[in-house]
């Protein structure tokens, strides 16, 4: 990746990445995973400096502690029980999916005025409760998906996707509504917001600050050639714990030759949500195997078993599909490593991995059960 990007670290805290660093990620605790994405380009260009957005009669205060462990945060309040106190920008994009996310802090306890979000003229101003993370639509067209994700212990991050038009409106209110159901100008209160990003996309994606230009995070790519002397291209097993977001594309993780034609792959076909794997020798197809997975977001457990006529596919403890006819590669065929398809860069996989490792024999059910 040829850009800086950020990640979540240990502390919970979002921090930067360098350039052409792997971002070893810890959102939503416990074990890491690499976090692999698409190219993305925050278009506000003010993500954390509220006070450079168009403000509305609405009184901001700055300096307040965020999820970068920094104080810049800003509250924006309403003070005013006449009128709709906020801060909003109007964004040119193109008329595509798009996405906003933004962190508001947690209130520690029940409230009686719930603060506004807004993505797109025409859609609904959505009215969140900040204590138990929940939200109402009200008036206009409804989005998409909306998705509040408990970021930690002090912040959730709320994320709204919807088809707009070229001109995109956000607005940010302290206060919007007292009976957390519908719009009214009496309410009157405030709420602590952070990091605004609008991206082109049906999903949200990492953290991507700005301070006065839109912001442009690179693709993550991920390959390593060469290793040949550590994988069997006779028989082996290919097993990864993955996941990913539920976009229509596929997304894959390969072993391979040089140029591809030898090759397996494993992943998700999200478009039909499933978990697949394909073996090809000299580019002809000798194995396919797929399952249908609830929920592609969730961490899944996949090994691929690949030896002359035997092939299986086991996902979290569970042979699901297997192959029973088809030939493998010759002695030190498969040399290289890539989050695609191995050839030409096609079906980039995004998402997460905790694990990945490649067995130079074909493992028993017993082994393959207990691995997955």
């Amino acid at each position: 990746r040829a850009t800086d990007a950020t990640r979540v670290n240990e502390s919970g805290l979002i921090e930067d990445v360098l350039s052409n660093v792997p971002r070893i990620d810890y959102t939503g605790g416990g074990c890491p995973h690499i976090l692999a994405e698409p190219m993305r380009t925050n278009l506000i260009p003010y993500s954390e400096d509220f006070s450079s957005w168009t403000t509305v009669s609405a009184t901001l205060t700055p300096n307040q502690l965020s999820p970068d462990g920094t104080n810049n945060a800003y509250i924006i309040e309403d003070d005013n029980a006449s009128g709709f106190e906020r801060v909003d920008e109007t964004i040119t994009t193109t008329a595509t999916p798009c996405t906003l996310s933004v962190f508001i802090k947690k209130k520690t306890s029940s409230v009686s005025t719930y603060s506004g979000i807004q993505m797109g003229t025409g859609f609904s101003y959505l009215i969140f409760d900040s204590y138990n993370g929940t939200y109402n639509q009200s008036s206009n067209t409804n989005y998409d998906s909306i998705e509040v994700e408990n970021f930690n212990s002090d912040w959730w991050k709320l994320k709204l996707t919807a088809t707009v038009t070229t001109s995109t409106r956000v607005a940010l209110w302290g206060a919007i509504s007292t009976n957390g159901t519908t719009i009214n100008t009496s309410a009157t209160g405030s709420e602590t917001f952070w990091g605004a990003q609008l991206e082109e996309g049906s999903y949200a994606t990492s953290y991507i600050p700005t301070s006065g230009s839109t912001v442009t995070r690179n693709q993550d790519i991920f390959t390593r050639d060469g290793i040949g002397s550590l994988i069997n291209s006779t028989e082996g097993v290919l097993f990864v714990e993955i996941s990913t977001n539920t976009d229509a594309t596929d997304k894959v993780i390969s072993i391979a030759d040089a140029v591809g034609t030898n090759r397996i792959w494993v992943g998700y076909s999200t478009a039909a949500k499933k978990i697949y794997s394909l073996g090809y020798v000299d580019g002809e197809l000798q194995f396919a195997m797929n399952t249908t997975v609830a929920d592609e977001s969730v961490f899944a457990k996949v090994a691929v078993k690949y030896k002359q006529n035997d092939f299986a596919l086991w996902v979290d403890g569970v042979e699901v599909a297997t192959d029973s006819s088809g030939n493998t590669y010759a002695a030190d065929t498969l040399n290289k490593l890539s989050f695609n398809i191995g050839q030409g860069g096609g079906a980039p996989f995004y998402g997460k991995v905790k694990q990945l490792q490649v067995y130079d024999t074909a493992l028993t059910d017993e082994q393959l059960e207990a691995l997955t």
